[in-house]
Formats: C-alpha cells, structure tokens, sequence
C-alpha cells in the first residue's frame, strides 16, 4: 500500500498519464486507490457492497472524461470527491429517507433516535413473547388505534374477549418491560 503521504502524487502522476490518452493509467490509478477509496466509500454507505459499487461507479466516470481528473487542481481530492458523490447517490437510492447525516446520526452514542429505534425493537421482541391471539390485540389497539368493538370485527370475537386479551398482554408486556422501563426511568 502507498503512504500516506505519497498516495497525491501517485495521484496526480496516474492523472497526468490519462490526460495524455495513456488508458493503462486507469488500471494502475485503481489498483494504487482502491483500497483507500473502499475503506472511504464504507464510512458513508456502511457496507462494502455498496462502497465497492462507490468505486466502481466513480472509475466509470473517469474512464468517461479522463481529462478532468487530469485537469484537477488536486486529483487526489477531486478523486475522493467522486467516489463521495458515487456513495451518496447509492445512499439515496438504497435508502431514499435517510441522509447521510441522518445515517451517520445513528453512529453518535446519546442519539435518541437510535433509543428510540432500540426501545422499538425491544417492545417488538416482548410482543413476539405473547401469544399470537394477545399480541394481535395490542397491535390493532395501540398501532392502529382500533377501538375494542372495532377488534372484535376483526377478530370475530366478542368486544370483552378482546377487552380481556388486550387486559393479559398488558399485563404481560408490563412484566417483561419493566426492566427496560427501570433502565430508562434510572439513566
């Protein structure tokens, strides 16, 4: 692997060569870059998959229009510029929401996003622990804020079944999250 410090002007030499027509340059610009430009496009995309198509995409550019990383003041950068580019554009393709702040957001400790996600995915967990007729009711009345004769509709049940249902997942789910809540209530 080239130095740090060496790696812009092995650059910017790989450049020159293709804005003199010398397309090998391109072979020799990839296999001196890669692995910086992988390891740079995973930070943002968080996989490599996706930080190898980063790459990928950026040398398609550049095989395009050669002459404008020759003609960049700082190829190195101009470089890093569009494998940064490639990997946004994949970002928002694969997750069309998410921004990169929003995606890198998650990575920050204290975020209450990310708490907030991981309360979700422990209230998933203890709903996977009920019985599937209990968990049924929870769902339709707390995410879908169906009344109890609305559920008994659904369920073809009477509405005190699923009065009572909903009365024993409570129960249940205030059993097994309660730790969770002490760990919340104690932070």
């Amino acid at each position: 692997m080239i130095e740090n410090s060496s790696i812009s002007r092995v650059v910017a030499e790989y450049s020159r060569q293709l804005g003199e027509g010398d397309l090998d340059a391109l072979g020799r610009l990839f296999d001196a870059a890669a692995p910086r430009m992988t390891r740079y496009a995973e930070t943002l995309t968080r996989n490599r998959e996706d930080a190898e198509d980063s790459l990928q995409a950026a040398m398609m550019r550049i095989s395009q229009s050669p002459i404008r990383l020759a003609m960049a003041d700082h190829p190195w950068a101009y470089f890093l510029k569009i494998v940064r580019n490639e990997a946004l554009r994949i970002l928002s393709r694969r997750r069309p929401t998410q921004s990169l702040s929003e995606a890198t957001r998650a990575w920050q400790f204290d975020d209450p996003e990310a708490e907030r996600e991981e309360s979700r995915r422990q209230v998933r967990s203890a709903l996977s622990g009920l019985p599937a007729e209990q968990a049924e009711v929870v769902v339709l009345k707390v995410w879908e804020n169906m009344t109890f004769l609305e559920i008994s509709v659904v369920l073809g049940e009477s509405p005190n079944t699923a009065a009572s249902r909903y009365r024993y997942a409570l129960a249940k789910l205030s059993r097994i999250l309660q730790p969770v809540a002490d760990e919340v209530y104690h932070a």
